[in-house]
């Protein structure tokens, strides 16, 4: 007998009964039959293990020790990773976009191609990261630690990088288009080549030494606003800033 066909032919309510809950009741059984019962699969999966291609999407891990697992290919977006060590981790492909990070550290990981955008990492360690080719872009990494990190090709396009350290970081190819640099460290990065830096905020960013002669996207204005020295080669038609060298305490 149908569902339909049992509330058409139920005995009129009587005293006690409550024919709205039946109603109810009825109603939650069609759209059990009509959609299947509901999926439990979200906690399911937040409780697999680390694995290439697991789908960890919104899932809380914070404050565990994860290092040295392969994530090649996860899908982690939206994760919470906030305090946990990642280090020596295989994130190359990986998928983490919005994910929390802050205080994290994924020192020695290799993320090549891996989509950090948008991630929160606040004081989130990148030290000795590869991450040839990944994207950062809107990513909010102020005071983010990337040394002697491979970023070559990386985009960190409309990312926060205030008070980032790039020291010894390899940054060929790597572009900052409208990136927030404001008192960000690379004085001591290498790369070949110019970078772009296209509308980026280059206030009290340290650029001593570097050779951006051949970078892209640089405006006197914002050259004025960084902080170089003797040793920073500049475009062609570019003045050097009175105020160089920066004071620094």
């Amino acid at each position: 007998m149908s569902v339909l066909a049992a509330l058409r032919d139920r005995p009129a309510a009587t005293a006690g009964h409550r024919p709205g809950l039946c109603l109810l009741a009825a109603g939650a059984v069609l759209v059990s039959l009509a959609f299947g019962p509901a999926r439990p699969a979200a906690a399911a999966e937040c409780s697999n293990a680390p694995a290439p291609g697991v789908d960890w999407s919104n899932c809380a891990k914070k404050m565990i020790m994860l290092q040295g697992n392969d994530f090649s290919g996860a899908v982690l977006v939206e994760a919470d990773f906030t305090l946990t060590d990642l280090s020596k981790t295989n994130l190359d492909g990986a998928n983490l976009e919005e994910a929390v990070m802050a205080r994290a550290w994924l020192t020695g990981a290799s993320a090549e191609k891996t989509n950090f955008n948008r991630v929160e990492g606040y004081r989130t360690g990148f030290d000795r990261v590869n991450a040839t080719g990944a994207t950062f872009a809107a990513a909010e990494l102020q005071r983010a630690s990337f040394k002697e990190a491979v970023l070559t090709n990386a985009v960190f396009d409309k990312a926060e990088l205030g008070r980032a350290d790039f020291s010894g970081a390899e940054l060929t190819g790597t572009r900052f288009r409208y990136t927030n640099l404001s008192r960000a460290d690379l004085s001591k990065a290498k790369f070949e080549g110019g970078l772009d830096f296209s509308h980026a905020f280059l206030f009290l960013t340290r650029i001593e030494g570097l050779d951006l002669s051949s970078s892209t996207g640089l405006e006197q204005e914002q050259v004025d606003l960084a902080c170089g020295d003797a040793g920073t080669k500049l475009p062609p038609g570019f003045t050097v800033p009175s105020s160089w060298p920066c004071p620094f305490d």
